[in-house]
């Protein structure tokens, strides 16, 4: 199948999975996971109406970035965010969803406010207290989202999160029901800096089960581009 004919696939899916939950499938938005893809396949994902275009390496976003990869939708970083790839990530990026430590927040609000414009966040939650993964815990959301509300240059727009990896459906569901819960909880408190609108979670593997449990962002890349293949 091509890479619009994937998109296609998914998006029914997408669609699918909201119904089934009594959900608007317009509140879903696609994000092209795009990880080791060429600007040219890329470009192909944008044309075939992904809803944004999200990057894990500041490298690839250098390479892709001045062959037009993204043109006409918004870029994500979503993978982790080294504290020196902060100046090249803020004011190219739209929306940065993987932010996990108040050093990074401090970061990111400096190059910012450098830059004269407010840089938009997903706070990153490690809901699996896995060792391995980024993320804060949950019961440090509150202490982040008070100490970004000093920070007038990042304003957070949500959460993210990556559960534990699973070879069964339905698996994580109890996590995104964690962080659905979280994000509910989340928002109805008040920060400044702070509006609680999207809850990124689910990918190739698991993106219904995550839409069945509240998310409104999903991040897709072998589903729409097929299998990377690691050398």
């Amino acid at each position: 199948m091509t890479i619009a004919e994937n998109v296609t696939a998914v998006r029914q899916k997408i669609i699918d999975a909201a119904k089934a939950a009594g959900r608007n499938p317009d509140e879903i938005l696609l994000v092209a996971a795009t990880k080791m893809n060429s600007a040219d396949r890329v470009k192909e994902a944008v044309a075939a109406g992904v809803d944004a275009c999200g990057e894990n390496r500041v490298q690839e976003i250098q390479e892709k970035l001045p062959l037009g990869a993204y043109d006409g939708k918004p870029l994500h970083f979503i993978g982790h965010l080294q504290r020196n790839k902060v100046k090249n990530v803020v004011g190219t990026c739209d929306l940065i969803q993987s932010v996990d430590s108040l050093e990074l927040i401090d970061l990111i609000n400096s190059r910012a406010q450098n830059m004269g414009l407010v840089q938009k966040i997903l706070i990153e939650i490690n809901i699996g207290h896995e060792d391995a993964k980024s993320g804060i815990e949950p019961q440090q959301l509150d202490r982040v989202l008070e100490y970004v509300s000093g920070k007038p240059c990042v304003e957070v727009r949500g959460l993210m999160a990556i559960p534990p990896i699973s070879q069964f459906s339905g698996a994580n569901k109890q996590y995104f029901d964690a962080m659905y819960n979280l994000f509910i909880d989340t928002s109805a408190k008040k920060y400044d800096n702070v509006s609680m609108q999207l809850l990124s979670m689910g990918m190739s593997d698991d993106y219904t089960d995550a839409i069945a449990c509240g998310a409104n962002m999903v991040r897709v890349g072998s589903a729409i581009f097929g299998a990377r293949h690691y050398n």
